[in-house]
């Protein structure tokens, strides 16, 4: 999402910022008008149901505020202190409405199991109170049914809150009609049994969001992510296996890491492909996830050992060819090529040998008997020209005399270069393409020592084997 990658092309995350604050918004102005009609209505009319009702409705006002205030905050990008952001606060302003969920519904229970005990029943019915409770329920059915929408969205945890709060309303102002309705039947004994009911409506309602709201600030996985991820992961073409994935909610957003294991024989680039290539199937389900993608080099069980030696070779900057591995009856024997600086001591040659020798024991095992043959590499560059026409007239006759009856045939695009080291000659020629490359290699060879038999100035002699019949 330790390059977390481009993530996929996703939603505008300013567009839903703006979405979130303008649901939250427009839900503050609702819960004001509804908790106004409820309240005239319920001290009109004497009904503890419709007075509960509006105590939930002016708790709304200040979630709402809440939720309004939460959501500008939790877009606030990531600074020196908040390392991920401040996704949180939407989280917290659940928590705060889910403790005003259990004093109001204490409260409310409270006074109807008092009136129930006191026997105290003076509900006036009235069309204007009914009126108010049709109002209030249509306008809760929109606003739950928007802030809903807009929560599944843009994952935002307060709104979800907001959301589940008013569907409460919207089934208290259901009840509470209900009470109307069977206090103007004669039985206004039943406002105190719904307003008792309507507490334990809210109740229930603040366990389920105490519920999602501790588990998003205890970070706990939302359920299935982590399995989703990693199915993601592990389809992506060079993974060998997903070691760890670690996701955790913060206001809407997936933030977490995800540790992959990759053949450690890879070059750097293409374990950055593999990495930008697990970020990008990620996003294609999780847009809005901000993982971080790690990459962890493991030894698979398919490494040759000429792969493990030119593992470790690597690792120590030291260049090596010609590996031969040989099985002796139960024991391995290992040797090969070291290339050193031709103007280094033999004790300096030596060291290095011996230093790459050690590792690839350690690599391999001791029982592993591991030999090296040095030899001289030409160090940085050397500066030269083109030779003249002569030169090159002289060494390409040479190179053709050598070549009229063997193997190789039609020598050509010969090239020779004057440095202060000597000549080095290139030359392409065609040969069978039926030989192996290990007998075309040591026909070349010859050919090389040949030429520089007749030709003492000739430092290195470069030839390019192609294809016999190739163009």
């Amino acid at each position: 999402m330790t390059d977390p990658g481009r993530p996929a092309a996703g939603p505008d995350p300013r567009r839903a910022e703006r979405r979130k604050e303008r649901a939250a918004i427009w839900s503050i102005a609702a819960s004001v008008a509804i908790t106004l009609g409820k309240g005239i209505a319920g001290f009109a009319t004497g009904s503890l149901a419709l007075i509960s009702d509006a105590a939930h409705s002016l708790l709304d006002v200040a979630a709402t505020t809440m939720t309004w205030l939460a959501i500008r905050a939790a877009h606030k990008p990531a600074d020196e202190e908040h390392h991920y952001g401040h996704g949180k606060y939407e989280s917290l302003a659940a928590l705060i409405e889910t403790a005003f969920l259990f004093v109001l519904s204490g409260a409310v229970a409270f006074e109807g199991l008092r009136r129930l005990w006191a026997g105290e029943s003076d509900v006036v019915f009235s069309w204007a109170a009914v009126a108010v409770l049709g109002f209030a329920i249509v306008l809760d059915s929109w606003r739950w049914w928007s802030l809903k929408r807009v929560a599944r969205e843009t994952g935002s945890e307060a709104l979800e809150a907001d959301a589940l709060h008013f569907s409460a309303d919207l089934i208290n102002s259901v009840l509470v009609l209900i009470a109307f309705g069977a206090a103007a039947r004669g039985y206004p004994q039943i406002d105190a049994l719904v307003a008792v009911g309507v507490a334990m409506f809210i109740a229930v309602a603040g366990f389920r969001l105490a519920q999602r709201t501790l588990a998003a600030l205890l970070d706990t996985a939302p359920k299935g992510l982590a399995e989703q991820v990693r199915n993601r992961a592990e389809g992506v073409s060079g993974v060998a296996s997903v070691e760890r994935v670690r996701v955790r909610p913060a206001g809407g957003r997936a933030i977490g890491e995800v540790l992959v294991n990759v053949s450690r024989t890879l070059p750097l680039e293409r374990v950055a492909a593999i990495k930008q290539n697990v970020a990008d199937a990620i996003a294609r389900d999780l847009p809005d996830a901000e993982l971080t993608i790690t990459a962890d080099p493991v030894q698979l069980d398919d490494e040759t050992i000429m792969e493990r030696v030119m593992l470790t070779a690597a690792r120590l900057r030291v260049p090596v060819h010609h590996i031969t591995v040989q099985n002796l009856e139960g024991r391995m024997a290992v040797s090969f090529d070291v290339e050193v600086d031709g103007s280094l001591s033999l004790g300096q040659a030596h060291e290095i040998a011996d230093r790459i020798e050690t590792a690839i024991q350690e690599e391999l095992g001791p029982q592993v008997e591991v030999e090296s043959h040095i030899e001289p590499l030409a160090v940085g560059h050397l500066e030269g020209r083109e030779a003249d026409a002569a030169t090159v007239a002289r060494i390409a006759s040479t190179l053709a005399a050598n070549t009229a009856e063997g193997p190789i045939r039609e020598v050509h695009n010969v090239r020779v270069r004057e440095t202060p080291a000597g000549l080095v000659v290139n030359y392409h020629c065609r040969v069978d393409p039926g030989l192996n490359v290990a007998a075309v290699h040591e026909l070349v060879d010859d050919l090389e020592r040949r030429v520089r038999l007749d030709h003492a100035e000739i430092l290195r002699v470069v030839g390019h084997a192609e294809p016999l019949g190739s163009a």
